[in-house]
């Protein structure tokens, strides 16, 4: 091996003076390919020389060496991997929850408003990963516009989420399969904990194709849940009777619990509605993301909140909020199966279980992906142990991806206190960390677009951009998920106080809390990122106390996707097939696929 493909964790305090803008330089938050701001190769080079570069970025450097991600996935794949990180356990058990402890009224009214919450998230989200594709998401967007020491503690808490969230998946798998009385569930779960990992080792490319099928799978049980549904309600099933709005007058409902009921409905719709955020992960490693991103934003979630309110709506209906093992410590009876009782077939009811057990699964599968993209962000932005940033030649961060699913041994714990009783609280901590995750980017789209215009830039050259969202968009964000935190800690003080439900409730802002302290005592004396400057002069000021950037010279052109060639090709073989003859039949095609 020759002195330029030495070990990994080797670097280099110059590098050559070419045109650096033509040198893929990966920084930790993505890879520069080019800047259109006019600096001279010499000012680059001084901008950077205080930078230790990876050698991996530099030509000639080893495939086996620490690598970018590739660009592998279709805009389909990553349309059905958002909807994927959704449409799973939080709707298919999570409304049993809701429903059990809120009752029909609340668990409308609180999907409804953190629904609307998310779209406007996933829009101001939509802006900062069109404009920058970078791996880390919103992590690396906190960190780069609003605070280096906010962004660290914010990627270890999402890391921890994903990962967490995989063993929630894995124990929601104990849950569904107790519909068959089936023994020894956790080894059914050690065999799909296996299967994760090894789909998620081969390549991008097979997460995506998986992702798209399963996916492709819960969204025609969807439809055909809400046709059933609408049939049950209206005389369809095993008693030959109109149900109507008869569960919202039952005893106790439609607000079951009253305020207390209300609030606790929050934390679970917030765990169903986790995910969406995925899709500025995945744009680090989308085909041509400054022209399929809008794409992803502006439709998948329309779908999503269709899906969900027609459903949460038919389950109201039909399923009384006092149906046995709704939600308990031993087990959880999904909503789903229980409807497809109600329509009187016993064998469909089976089917409708296997399908859930199927989207669980999917879930496990996305969170993992999303977690070790999170991790390996991380190490290439320096707050994680650099092996964490080591990829196969395929492209897949593997070290990251062990360490990632590790954490879902947690699932097995199970035996000890009750599935049920441990998929609550870890739907607590999931559902609490995708608020925290939500906030952060409103938080970073606020500063964003405040650099945007201090610096000057016309907004013409935003690559996507929501009108109706300016300004309001980010305050409202802010603070109506400040709101939610803050409003859904009530069930657990009223009518009783429980230590548990409160320490798993905000026990994240705690930890994050310290961990951003933690980073400014140990980062304090080290020179600002190039990132967070415009000008070379900025790599050796001093930083605020409480790290936050400086949004009039923070750097706004370094990660701005360029359209590839193989991009632009797509788009012209795409057009000439919609103007030939056979143009309807490709756009049927594009459609639906």
């Amino acid at each position: 091996m020759s002195q330029d493909q030495t070990s990994p964790s080797s670097s280099v305090s110059l590098i050559p003076k070419q045109q650096i803008s033509d040198v893929p330089i990966s920084i930790g938050y993505g890879t520069i390919k080019s800047s259109r701001k006019s600096l001279t190769s010499q000012e680059r080079l001084d901008a950077y020389q205080d930078n230790e570069i990876p050698r991996s970025a530099l030509p000639g450097s080893s495939v086996d060496s620490p690598s970018t991600l590739h660009r592998g996935l279709h805009p389909r794949q990553v349309q059905m991997i958002a909807i994927a990180g959704t449409i799973g356990t939080g709707l298919f058990l999570g409304t049993g929850r809701s429903l059990a402890q809120g009752g029909p009224a609340s668990m409308l009214i609180c999907y409804s408003i953190v629904g609307f919450i998310v779209y406007v998230t996933l829009l101001l989200l939509g802006e900062m990963a069109t404009q920058y594709p970078v791996a880390g998401s919103f992590n690396a967007y906190a960190t780069r516009f609003f605070s280096p020491a906010y962004g660290f503690s914010l990627s270890w808490n999402y890391w921890f989420n994903d990962a967490v969230s995989v063993a929630s998946d894995l124990t929601a798998a104990q849950l569904v399969l107790e519909f068959w009385s089936v023994p020894n569930s956790w080894l059914f779960c050690l065999a799909v904990w296996i299967f994760l990992v090894s789909v998620n080792s081969i390549h991008v490319k097979a997460y995506g194709e998986l992702e798209y099928w399963l996916s492709s799978l819960k969204v025609m049980t969807i439809v055909l849940f809400i046709l059933v549904g609408i049939l049950v309600n209206v005389g369809a099933n095993r008693e030959h009777r109109f149900i109507g709005f008869e569960n919202w007058s039952i005893p106790g409902a439609p607000f079951v619990g009253g305020f207390g009921g209300f609030a606790h409905v929050f934390v679970t719709a917030s765990f169903a509605y986790g995910g969406t955020e995925s899709l500025g992960i995945t744009a680090g490693e989308t085909r041509n993301p400054g022209k399929n991103m809008p794409i992803v934003v502006k439709f998948v979630f329309w779908r999503i909140l269709l899906f969900y309110l027609l459903t949460i709506l038919l389950i109201g209906l039909n399923v009384p909020w006092d149906y046995p093992n709704l939600s308990n410590k031993s087990a959880t009876t999904s909503p789903f199966t229980i409807v497809f009782k109600k329509f009187g077939s016993t064998t469909a009811a089976s089917l409708m279980n296997t399908v859930i057990l199927s989207s669980v699964i999917s879930a496990g599968n996305h969170a993992l992906f999303a977690g070790t993209r999170v991790l390996y962000g991380l190490a290439e932005a320096s707050q994680a142990p650099s092996l964490f940033a080591r990829t196969t030649r395929g492209g897949v961060p593997l070290p990251a991806l062990l360490m990632t699913s590790s954490i879902s041994a947690l699932c097995f714990a199970s035996s000890f206190i009750g599935s049920g009783q441990l998929w609550a609280w870890l739907q607590n901590l999931v559902g609490v960390s995708n608020q925290i995750a939500w906030l952060s980017i409103g938080i970073a789209s606020w500063r964003f677009r405040a650099a945007w215009r201090t610096q000057g830039r016309p907004l013409s050259e935003m690559k996507f951009r929501v009108r109706w969202t300016w300004p309001w968009g980010p305050p409202f964000v802010i603070t109506a998920v400040s709101a939610i935190i803050l409003i859904q800690g009530w069930s657990s003080v009223i009518p009783h106080f429980s230590a548990v439900d409160f320490v798993l409730l905000y026990i994240e802002l705690f930890v994050m809390a310290l961990m951003y302290i933690l980073w400014l005592l140990v980062r304090r004396g080290l020179p600002l990122s190039a990132l967070s400057i415009s000008s070379p002069a900025g790599t050796h000021q001093a930083r605020p106390f409480f790290d936050f950037v400086d949004l009039a010279r923070v750097d706004l052109y370094h990660d701005e996707h360029e359209d590839e060639q193989t991009d632009k090709h797509e788009d012209e073989v795409r057009a000439q097939r919609l103007s030939g003859r056979a143009g309807w039949a490709w756009a049927l095609f594009y459609a639906v696929v």
